[in-house]
């Protein structure tokens, strides 16, 4: 009993050491970031990364960051991509999902695995193929195509739907079926706003990649005027340094709007999460 209640205290020690650990890890750059959004640039290069700004109600470098890095712009064109990618995606990955769990077909299994082996595929491992396909549509330089490179429906909205319908069940399908309803009448009025966890969900897990992108972005938005908020930070990088004070200012900005959302939908998000990870 003694070595059992040994073992057992050795246990808790070390999941708590490992939680703080991981904790500090986590949170210490985001401090780091909130430090030095509030520093003058003269604080800022005599200063170390963990040292208390003289105040914490100098905003100056929040001003400067959304004008010179033309943030309105960056956070509308961000919002237009949100909006027309988040919506496609999610009606193409539920109707996808809706056709694999109801429609039993030679080549479904075929066609849900290359989508898990499709997931293992670094997306930078084509983009040489995909900006070639661009350039010979000319979609570089416009935010249509820059949508379009984003509509793609991730694997995990799929999957999440498929659990979704695993849950709903057939009957629902043929009742309706035999009322007189098409398939589409049965996705569009009956599954789908069963749905509502799940779509939640996915629109967190996308919205979350899509606002934070930035490597299609930078590549295939050029122009300044079609800046997204991740690329509108750039603004203060150079050859002769970055004002990182600036560059925080503006990180913080950024993470305002998200983590409101989160917040507000948390609830359906981890209820999405959970549920979507039981079999019926």
């Amino acid at each position: 009993m003694k070595k059992r209640k040994l073992g057992s205290v050795f246990f808790s020690i070390f999941k708590y050491v490992m939680l703080i650990g991981a904790s500090i890890i986590s949170l210490l750059p985001v401090c780091v970031c909130v430090l030095t959004a509030f520093k003058t640039t003269d604080e800022y290069n005599s200063s170390s990364v963990l040292d208390l700004p003289e105040s914490f109600l100098n905003f100056e470098n929040f001003t400067i960051a959304f004008k010179q890095a033309n943030m309105l712009r960056g956070f509308l064109n961000t919002a237009i991509v949100l909006v027309v990618v988040l919506t496609v995606s999610i009606f193409i990955g539920s109707m996808l999902a809706y056709i694999l769990n109801r429609f039993k077909f030679k080549g479904n299994g075929a066609i849900q695995n290359l989508f898990m082996f499709a997931a293992l595929i670094p997306g930078i491992a084509t983009q040489v193929t995909v900006y070639q396909i661009m350039y010979s549509l000319k979609l570089i330089n416009h935010l249509y195509g820059y949508m379009i490179v984003l509509m793609g429906t991730d694997i995990i909205s799929i999957y999440i739907f498929l659990q979704f319908f695993e849950n709903l069940p057939v009957s629902l399908d043929e009742s309706a079926i035999m009322d007189g309803s098409t398939y589409f009448g049965v996705f569009f009025k009956i599954l789908f706003p069963l749905l509502k966890p799940a779509i939640v969900t996915s629109l967190v897990l996308k919205g979350v990649g899509v606002y934070n992108e930035y490597y299609m972005s930078n590549l295939y938005l050029q122009n300044a005027e079609l800046k997204t908020i991740s690329t509108a930070l750039y603004t203060f990088t150079g050859p002769y340094g970055n004002q990182y004070n600036y560059i925080c200012a503006g990180v913080l900005i950024t993470i305002i709007p998200i983590l409101i959302l989160f917040l507000i939908f948390q609830k359906q998000v981890y209820s999405g999460m959970a549920a979507g990870a039981v079999k019926g």
